[in-house]
């Protein structure tokens, strides 16, 4: 039998393919303005919904916090061991702390936290849990039932998929930050003032609201991408053509676009 060829070999289907392609991307920004808009709302903020975003908030951040703290403190330890020594051998000591802070702190542990919540929240996430059947966000706006879902159930995870990444990643960057001056000065004091203005240096006003700023989107899509694209299969099954994560390079793709930009905003 001869072989079919796939949908997007035909030149015809290539219009249906991108304007189901742009549907997803703005089903994805539809669901956020909803769950941002109601996340800022002071009815969502009950009593009960306080309880549950409380659980979900320790379930993704509190339980996972030490063992990934401790894991991204062996690792970098590591790097930092590499830097230092590097350094030293092309007489470049006075600028190893300064490039272990960039390099570390500002990029790779916001990052890492990003994806280690990403992961964990695709593999803990169960759509059905949310009580979201197809009708919960139809095409022409949601209805009063389904505010009511998203309230009790889909905006406590998301805030709590976004907390995780915040607090993971300004965890981790402190006690990385805490490493660094021991690797450098030891236990002596008397390099603390010089290791202050190395890193104040660094933080300038700029730079440190930049990494707020790129912490807090990378909350935001590890939150919604993810939800976004499993809600969606769950309105139209046959979209699903991959056996890869709903959302999975959806999300690699924004965060490495997150990450392009604000090295371009510091460094250009």
């Amino acid at each position: 039998m001869p072989r079919s060829l796939p949908s997007t070999a035909h030149p015809e289907l290539w219009f249906a393919h991108a304007r189901r392609y742009l549907r997803s991307w703005w089903y994805m920004i539809h669901l956020g303005a909803i769950a941002i808009v109601l996340a800022f709302s002071p009815s969502t903020w009950q009593r009960e919904r306080f309880h549950a975003t409380a659980r979900h908030i320790h379930a993704s951040t509190w339980q996972v916090l030490p063992w990934f703290t401790l894991a991204a403190c062996l690792v970098s330890l590591v790097i930092i061991r590499i830097v230092l020594v590097t350094a030293k051998s092309y007489g470049l000591s006075g600028f190893a702390l300064e490039m272990v802070v960039r390099v570390l702190v500002l990029e790779l542990i916001p990052l890492c936290a990003a994806l280690f919540v990403a992961l964990r929240a695709s593999m803990a996430f169960d759509a059905s849990a949310l009580g979201l059947v197809r009708r919960a966000l139809p095409a022409r706006g949601a209805s009063d039932d389904a505010l009511r879902r998203m309230r009790g159930d889909l905006v406590p995870q998301l805030f709590a998929n976004a907390v995780a990444v915040l607090t993971l990643a300004l965890v981790t960057s402190i006690v990385v930050l805490l490493l660094a001056y021991l690797n450098v000065y030891g236990v002596s004091p008397w390099g603390l003032g010089d290791y202050t203005r190395t890193v104040g240096r660094v933080f300038a006003p700029s730079v440190t609201a930049g990494f707020v700023l790129k912490t807090v989107l990378f909350g935001l899509a590890v939150a919604l991408i993810p939800t976004a694209a499993i809600l969606e299969l769950q309105r139209y099954p046959r979209r699903l053509v991959s056996t890869v994560q709903p959302g999975a390079l959806r999300l690699l793709f924004v965060l490495i676009v997150i990450e392009a930009a604000s090295l371009a905003l510091k460094y250009i």
